[in-house]
């Protein structure tokens, strides 16, 4: 309990990494000992170790870096301290005055230079700004310049400061020698590599002068969207953005492209638009509202919101566009049936509950402005008849996040995390852990339960595999590195075609070309071996815990066998697959109470807080003909997904159509109004 909460105060994700923050503890600590003492090799000791904990700790432990430098104890500061405490030591051990004044004389020269590089950087970086970041635009024509070589601009500060090292170790090596010709020696290589450096950047700063003004950025794109003429906008923003959003634009992608209109991906954060997935469509990032009103969007006539943001009133003010709020799942929490929605012309659901979902916030949504049109992206999910069931009982438990406020918590982890899934070891079963990819964002005690989740499964995990035998272990061993070597080069391959290899945000816009469209097999082709691979390599008893884009969370449909989880839009989406699931009732509300509560909650069992239905609901799928929801799970899915014919992309794409084409009449009917009256006051 005491490791957890430490590595939890210290922002450490294992136990290696805090033993690796007690050595840099006991590194720096013993360095100013070391250096009064004076004990010149176990100072040497100390130093070699705050040097390497420190490289490992931005490593391993990039959250802990960033808290030392939020308490004023950042990697400079650190490199001045080391410094500082070498020079105590020379002094103390004798060294001659004039190898004392030079050293100071170099390490402070070697800091100026630091802080002169920086400001050279920090001044190729605001020109280096663009207003519009664009990717799959023809934007040759643009002027911007190539950015500075990698090994001058990434992570600068953190090679620079190294550059202390000659003269470290010189100065060493000559206390130890007692002969200065070392010091002298590493003196001058770590000034006239700091100067160097400098030099360098100083000549990239000429190019970057050179880089095209805001208007004429913005020119250029908006010849390239006259030359592409889109008609439906894809608009996204959030405030607190990081990768974690990015699923509610992704999974929007596929059903983009499959539309008869030209579509375009606009967001607004370049954090986001780092970690969106491979597409063709076209996609600008414009974070200045001022910026974004300078785009030509003529020919736009609807405007698609997977989410609820300030910054959506940007694009809302557009009154030539039809604005539709699609959401990114259907859910039975407050934001899915918000009436903040009552801004958008069109409310588009998956099915008929989504619309008796707003129904039932009243005076505020009106029901000809919600259009129900199923969930494309739902086609990849396997149904319950086509599954195959493994040796084991695949359960998936996707607990939802603890929500913006108390009032919106429906996760299950901070309440009863912890002993479902004892219980469900104790039931023998696999289990798949995904949480959502905010846990623990907001609450300690969320951030605890999955910590202590992980744990539990990473514990059975071992126990599993030590019932093999030693034998077995050695050839699975090599069976999973060479599977390993092939998953990651699958997965920089994904990453590579995604555009995620490609330098910042301005870097990409100044190579962005219009991609060629039926060069399109290959992503498929490396996400079905990166899944398959994946699974088979793992054995069919090992318990998963997912965090990251891969394996998607359908694919873990695709493995389960029973869906365990919270109030939230996953249960919706894995209604369609027909297999059993099961909602969480941590408050253990009578059934018919929760069932009327949440409209999701149709077919599925209902597991109390202390899990006694386990074993019950367990049943279920290892005999499936006491299984007593099935056919109540079939009616279910048309109620919450809509119905089979026509499929949904095909009632998704007539939607964007019918809004278009009322969207383009409505503004004939506005364009011939003006006209009369322009004729009326001539007359």
């Amino acid at each position: 309990m005491m490791v957890r909460w430490l590595c939890a105060a210290l922002r450490v994700r294992a136990k290696a990494d805090l033993l690796l923050v007690f050595l840099f503890a006991a590194g720096f600590a013993a360095l100013p000992v070391f250096a009064l003492l004076p004990s010149l090799w176990g100072f040497t000791v100390a130093s070699a170790v705050s040097y390497g904990v420190d490289e490992a700790l931005h490593v391993r432990a990039p959250q802990f870096v960033r808290r030392l430098a939020a308490l004023q104890l950042d990697r400079t500061l650190r490199f001045a301290f080391r410094t500082l405490m070498l020079l105590a030591l020379a002094d103390r051990t004798g060294a001659p005055d004039r190898v004392l004044v030079a050293g100071l004389a170099v390490f402070g020269a070697h800091f100026t230079l630091v802080m002169l590089y920086s400001a050279v950087h920090h001044a190729i970086s605001r020109r280096r700004v663009l207003p519009v970041a664009v990717r799959n635009l023809d934007m040759s024509g643009s002027g911007i310049e190539k950015p500075p070589p990698a090994y001058l601009y990434r992570r600068f500060l953190r090679k620079l400061l190294h550059l202390d090292l000659p003269a470290h170790v010189g100065l060493l090596v000559a206390l130890a020698a007692g002969t200065w010709y070392p010091a002298v020696i590493g003196y001058a290589l770590t000034a006239a590599s700091a100067l160097a450096a400098v030099v360098a950047l100083l000549i990239a700063f000429r190019r970057a002068r050179r880089m095209p003004a805001k208007a004429e950025v913005i020119a250029e794109v908006n010849r390239q969207l006259a030359a592409y003429r889109p008609e439906v906008a894809l608009y996204f923003s959030f405030a607190a953005v990081s990768r974690d959003f990015m699923y509610q634009v992704n999974m929007w992608i596929e059903t983009l492209e499959q539309l008869d209109r030209r579509p375009l991906i606009i967001l607004r954060e370049q954090a986001s638009f780092r970690y969106l997935s491979r597409t063709w469509i076209p996609v600008l990032c414009v974070p200045k509202a001022d910026d974004l009103a300078e785009l030509e969007l003529p020919d736009v006539r609807v405007v698609l919101y997977p989410g609820n943001a300030g910054k959506n009133v940007h694009m809302l003010r557009v009154a030539e566009a039809k604005h539709v709020f699609i959401g990114h799942g259907d859910s039975d929490k407050l934001a899915s049936s918000n009436r903040v929605s009552k801004v958008y012309d069109e409310i588009w659901v998956a099915g008929r509950a989504g619309r008796d979902r707003y129904q039932r916030v009243r005076h505020a949504i009106s029901d000809g402005a919600i259009v129900e049109v199923g969930r494309p992206q739902l086609s990849s999910i396997r149904l319950h008849a086509d599954h195959v069931p493994g040796s084991l009982p695949v359960v998936l438990y996707a607990p939802t996040w603890e929500g913006w406020s108390d009032d919106d918590c429906h996760t299950s982890l901070i309440p009863m995390g912890v002993p479902l899934i004892e219980k469900l070891l104790a039931q023998n079963v696999r289990i798949i852990y995904k949480p959502h990819p905010l846990t623990g964002r907001r609450s300690p005690e969320a951030a605890a339960a999955d910590r202590a989740v992980r744990e539990l499964l990473s514990n059975d995990n071992e126990r599993r595999e030590s019932a093999h035998t030693k034998h077995t272990q050695h050839t699975q061993a090599r069976a999973a590195l060479a599977v390993g070597t092939r998953l990651r080069e699958i997965r920089s391959r994904i990453d590579e075609l995604a555009g995620r290899h490609s330098g910042d945000p301005t870097q990409q816009t100044r190579d962005s070309r219009v991609p060629d469209r039926g060069d399109t097999a290959e992503w498929p082709a490396l996400h079905s071996e990166w899944h398959r691979l994946f699974w088979e390599s793992h054995g069919p008893v090992h318990h998963h815990v997912i965090l990251g884009q891969l394996p998607t969370l359908y694919e873990c449909f695709n493995q389960a066998d029973l869906l365990i989880s919270d109030v939230s839009s996953v249960v919706a989406d894995f209604v369609a697959s027909l297999k059993p699931y099961v909602l969480t009732n941590a408050h253990d509300l009578p059934d018919d109470d929760f069932r009327a509560a949440y409209t999701t909650a149709g077919g599925a069992y209902l597991l109390d807080r202390a899990c006694t239905r386990l074993p019950e609901i367990l049943r279920s799928v290892r005999e499936p003909r006491h299984d007593p929801m099935a056919p109540l799970r079939h009616d279910f899915k048309e109620y919450v997904l809509g119905a089979d014919r026509p499929s949904s992309m095909e009632r998704f794409n007539t939607a964007v159509d019918t809004l278009a084409d009322r969207a383009a009449a409505e503004g004939g009917e506005h364009l011939a109004d003006g006209d009369q009256h322009t004729v009326r006051e001539l007359a």
